[in-house]
């Protein structure tokens, strides 16, 4: 009976370690997929031709919207007031996606197909244009944001500092001064008695 109870434990152990080892893989194998997409792109954007044009403007899209989204993160985290701003760039990264889908599938047709649609990858190309100098004014107008605040800062440090040197120096004394200048006096008269010689 306890090697029944025994060998049931175990059962239940290796079901539950075997349930965790499939999860796991299935997440390993969708990591992989997206990571070999990626490189597939990186590795086809370095050719020539318009399907590498593609793809380099795939990898251009996709670095603007990341670049964009960490500055959205850190404005956010710093605690700025950003308005509309998250719900853009979430927009913009939704439209990005599309972009991307669009921006492949032409890539590979263009790959596999000899036929070229010249005012598709126009209007592609507008469509990327426009979604990445969107991303850049969001970045500048983050950045210009976050050195106006960094601005206030410092000249608000600064003033403190100036304050604190000044105070810290010290006004002197007047007593002091005439101490001072009753010492001199006693020490070296201001007409010293001349030699008869």
């Amino acid at each position: 009976m306890i090697i029944l109870v025994i060998f049931l434990i175990f059962l239940i152990i290796g079901g539950v370690g075997i349930y965790f080892a499939v999860k796991l893989g299935k997440a390993a194998t969708r990591k992989a997929r997206t990571a070999s997409a990626k490189i597939a792109t990186h590795v086809n954007a370095m050719g020539t031709g318009e399907a590498a044009e593609v793809e380099r403007m795939r990898v251009d899209l996709s670095r603007e919207v990341t670049l964009t989204r960490q500055a959205l993160d850190q404005a956010l985290r710093q605690g700025w007031a950003l308005g509309d701003l998250p719900t853009l760039v979430r927009e913009i990264g939704e439209h990005a996606d599309v972009l991307d889908t669009q921006l492949g599938m032409y890539a590979q047709q263009r790959r596999m197909s000899g036929f070229v649609d010249h005012i598709t990858l126009e209007r592609l190309r507008e469509h990327h244009t426009k979604l990445s100098t969107t991303c850049a004014r969001v970045r500048a107008d983050l950045l210009d944001n976050q050195v106006g605040h960094a601005a206030a800062g410092i000249s608000d440090v600064h003033d403190r500092a100036e304050l604190e040197l000044e105070a810290r120096r010290g006004v002197p004394d007047p007593l002091d001064e005439i101490d001072e200048l009753y010492r001199r006096t006693v020490e070296q008269p201001a007409n010293p008695p001349k030699d008869p010689a």
